[in-house]
């Protein structure tokens, strides 16, 4: 009985692995034929744009919408450009409610026959939970925010984004740093509030950041909010007024003006830091407060001309640069009258934008895992007025 019990138990494992392995290779064939299929470009070719058009986070996705559509008008208005228009779908991502929203908003792309290429998602939890929708479809996509380590490693979140996934800004293991060191070397702070918001995104800055203030012996307390408080008087009546620095890597800048004002309405002078996240002029405004921010070169062409969306929406520039990469990748890859995803994604792999055409005040290349092969974070201080200033 032992020894039909051990057959057996050994004959279904050779059935699970032959339907394993036949469930695999039929997922691969699928991807492939996705990736594969060739899509007539015709005058007017057609990528998806994945933000938060509507939620707590929708203003920095308007300001992201408003910097990729500025670069396809732009290319849209070039005479040389009259029988290679670019059309963009949009996508509504919500970020902050849901995550189920980008993987929908990937899958009516993936649907799309039309679509070659994606700009987005913003977040770094919308890459994780749509990769399997996008990178299932042979999409290429840039997101110009999502900025977690692990996206690019091939190894934490356990898929493998190489030659599908880039992004157009510094991941958070440049940032963190970024941070740190210009808490305990340029405002010499000794003691530090880090608060997350629960997502890995922030989760990540901030233990990035704890770790190197706590090596360099300074004293640091770690706590953590949900994204949905908007009533934030227990979590500061825990803070110490001596702390010098309360760090707040997190996405959705109302909260952090809602947590500031709360802060100074407790008497509680403490310099804020917030992280690329927060970088919103129309609705961060704590002045003296500080963050950091996506390398951008304010005084680009690009940036300095009539009828470009302003400071107030700088965080919606690597977007921009986003655009500006997968359209000259669809545009290459249509050279021929078709193309297809797959033809587009090795040709973003292959992007070389000059720094003199770059809003980025860099030379846009990527290495083979995705990201840039050049730029870092700078900090940037809220004036009086409320425009922030780089001084870092």
């Amino acid at each position: 009985m032992k020894g039909r019990a051990r057959l057996g138990v050994a004959l279904v494992g050779v059935v699970a692995l032959v339907s394993t392995a036949a469930a695999f290779a039929s997922a691969n064939s699928a991807k492939a034929s996705a990736g594969a299929a060739a899509i007539k470009c015709g005058t007017t070719r057609t990528i998806g744009m994945a933000y938060p058009a509507t939620g707590p986070a929708a203003s920095i996705g308007t300001a992201q919408f408003a910097w990729a559509n500025y670069f396809v008008k732009r290319w849209n208005a070039l005479k040389a450009n009259a029988k290679q228009k670019i059309a963009i779908v949009q996508g509504d991502t919500q970020l902050g409610v849901d995550t189920a929203f980008a993987v929908k908003v990937a899958q009516a792309f993936a649907s799309n026959p039309k679509v070659l290429a994606v700009v987005g998602p913003a977040g770094s939890q919308e890459v994780v939970a749509s990769t399997s929708v996008l990178q299932g479809a042979g999409f290429g996509w840039v997101s110009g925010s999502a900025s977690r380590v692990s996206l690019t490693d091939g190894v934490t979140d356990g898929v493998n984004r190489q030659g599908y996934f880039f992004r157009t800004v510094p991941n958070d293991a440049n940032q963190g740093p970024t941070v740190a060191n210009y808490i305990r070397l340029k405002i010499k702070a000794k003691s530090v509030y880090i608060i997350d918001d629960q997502e890995t995104y922030s989760q990540g800055l901030a233990d990035s950041v704890q770790a190197i203030l706590k090596a360099h012996g300074l004293s640091v307390t770690r706590d953590s909010v949900s994204q949905n408080t908007t009533d934030f008087s227990s979590l500061i009546a825990k803070i110490p007024a001596s702390t010098d620095v309360i760090y707040i890597p997190w996405q959705l800048s109302p909260r952090a003006q809602a947590f500031g004002q709360q802060l100074k309405a407790a008497g509680k002078n403490i310099t804020l830091f917030g992280s690329d996240g927060l970088f919103d002029p129309a609705t961060w405004t704590i002045a003296g407060s500080y963050d950091s921010f996506f390398p951008i070169d304010t005084n680009s062409a690009a940036i300095k001309a009539p009828g470009a969306p302003g400071p107030a929406t700088y965080f919606g520039v690597p977007s921009y640069a986003a655009a500006q990469v997968v359209v000259n990748a669809v545009t290459k890859a249509c050279a021929d009258g078709t193309a297809s995803r797959d033809e587009v994604r090795k040709i973003i792999a292959n992007t070389n934008i000059p720094a003199n055409a770059s809003v980025l005040g860099f030379k846009i290349k990527f290495q083979k895992n995705g990201e840039l092969r050049y730029g870092g974070d700078g900090v940037f201080q809220i004036q009086p007025d409320g425009t922030y200033k780089r001084v870092g």
